[in-house]
């Protein structure tokens, strides 16, 4: 039986902001893909509606299982992504996914929402010092971290990878670290990059560097970027209009329905949609930081606050890959971009959110 209080203190508006950036996001994969690949398009209406699903269930179901059941939900999502090595399947040379017939999981994509959980359940329970958690204090959530960190970077997938360690950092800091801790990290994180740099493939070198001149190899490394800038600029001040945009539809543009797909919308509706969805991004951002503000527990709060960080680092990291600002590492667009695991995950993300808000007064 669902308590009716529940609905007294729905955050109706950021459901309204959700759907704003669904239905966006719907429309924009729509104009990608439905003269070349209308299949995409037609998997698409069927991952929003699972995504829709998944997040009602999200909403409804106590918040609070999720902390009792942290450690288990880590575990399995831990040998889920073992298990990609030997039934997984490769698709441009990376082995992401397992096949389940009528479809592929990514798992990687739940490691996000269950590295949260795990660090939001031990930095809880775990007594943070008055002046921060010290180096050792670090060891156990640095390890929940770097487990899957290391079996997600060696499938390769770069930009997932480079999210749970954004997401790592921003809970431990918002839990509180000792400046001099923090700064020895650094320092020492400085220091390892160039052996770090030896590990990555030819590829992931090539992207991080011509994104600072992706002129010198316009068909090569530098290709995605000029031909996003292109899209991106072409829109003007109100865009080509809806369905009329070149890039995507040539299919200049690689990517143009997943990583690159902001070019695809920038192009057809120009600075004024460019900006709408932006705020519309920033709405959801600072309701989800009010969401985590106001939770009626630390669980809450910390589970709430990674999320936002999550979808933070990943809206920042997209907009800014496109638009030629940082580096190509394949990070997609929340609610936007497609891919069936991502908008599940990023749907069940944001039930978490309205049932953290929902469930502040209620004990």
């Amino acid at each position: 039986m669902i308590d009716r209080r529940l609905f007294t203190y729905f955050d109706w508006m950021m459901l309204a902001v959700i759907a704003a950036l669904a239905i966006i996001g719907f429309a924009s994969v729509y104009s990608a893909t439905h003269t070349h690949q209308p299949m995409i398009f037609k998997k698409d209406t069927y991952w929003l509606a699972i995504g829709a699903l998944f997040m009602l269930l999200t909403i409804f179901i106590n918040y609070n299982i999720f902390e009792r059941y942290a450690y288990v939900l880590y575990g399995v999502t831990i040998l889920v992504l073992i298990s990609v090595f030997f039934i997984g399947s490769t698709f441009g040379g990376a082995k992401r996914w397992i096949s389940l017939g009528f479809f592929s999981l990514q798992p990687s994509e739940i490691a996000k929402l269950a590295l949260i959980m795990v660090l939001a359940k031990y930095l809880n329970v775990r007594n943070v010092p008055a002046k921060g958690m010290t180096l050792k204090d670090l060891v156990v959530p640095g390890l929940f971290m770097l487990l899957p960190f290391l079996l997600i970077a060696k499938q390769p997938d770069l930009g997932t990878g480079i999210i749970l360690w954004m997401i790592f950092w921003s809970m431990v800091l918002v839990s509180k670290i000792r400046l001099k801790v923090l700064i020895g990290i650094f320092v020492s994180f400085a220091a390892l990059a160039p052996i770090a740099w030896m590990f990555l493939k030819g590829y992931q070198k090539a992207r991080l560097t011509s994104f600072m001149s992706p002129e010198s190899d316009p068909l090569g490394t530098g290709y995605h970027v000029m031909q996003s800038k292109i899209a991106i600029g072409s829109g003007g001040l109100f865009g080509k209009g809806f369905l009329h945009g070149t890039q995507g539809k040539l299919m200049f543009l690689p990517e143009h329905h997943t990583d690159f797909i902001f070019a695809v919308l920038a192009e057809e509706w120009g600075l004024v949609g460019t900006f709408t969805v932006l705020a519309l991004f920033l709405a959801f951002i600072l309701m989800a930081l009010n969401t985590a503000n106001t939770a009626k527990d630390r669980f809450g709060f910390l589970l709430a606050f990674g999320i936002t960080s999550m979808f933070f680092w990943q809206v920042t990291i997209n907009i800014g890959m496109v638009s030629g600002i940082l580096p190509v590492v394949g990070v997609p667009l929340p609610f936007i971009s497609y891919g069936g695991s991502f908008l599940i995950t990023s749907m069940m993300a944001a039930g978490i959110l309205l049932n953290i808000k929902m469930r502040r007064f209620i004990f």
